[in-house]
């Protein structure tokens, strides 16, 4: 009988990692999409208030300076292809997100291609996940 419990409780855990890793994957390819669509209020959605954005020219902005990217539309995210996503979580609450990036955006008149190692750490507050910093480094 304990044996049933036990293969029972793991069975259970893995079943809400394997949830919690598909909320995460949703909430990545939601920022995309708002990203691409310069949508600040899914954007505030999908951040924390204490948001750490680092860019891989080494600015760091926080969750307002982050938003009026978006809102002022000073950059304009034409393409942002994802490859390689891997989604690691621990406690239930905290997630480390890793995924590399083409992309095109547009930025004072110019358009940059930007090829990028990225790192995210997604946050569980009030039930729903948040990023709460972001790293990116460009790719060799």
């Amino acid at each position: 009988m304990k044996y049933i419990l036990i293969l029972f409780l793991g069975l259970f855990s893995q079943i809400g990692l394997a949830q919690s890793t598909e909320e995460i994957e949703k909430a990545v390819q939601k920022m995309k999409v708002a990203m691409l669509e310069s949508d600040a209020a899914t954007l505030a959605e999908l951040t924390s208030p204490a948001l750490s954005y680092g860019h891989s020219g080494g600015t760091i902005e926080t969750q307002s300076e982050f938003l009026e990217v978006f809102s002022s539309k000073s950059a304009d995210y034409q393409r942002w292809d994802m490859s390689d996503l891997f989604i690691v979580i621990h406690n239930k609450t905290t997630a480390i997100v890793r995924h590399e990036v083409d992309a095109d955006i547009e930025s004072n008149g110019t358009l940059n291609n930007l090829k990028l190692g990225v790192m995210m750490v997604w946050v569980k507050e009030k039930g729903k996940w948040k990023l709460l910093g972001r790293q990116a480094f460009r790719r060799p």
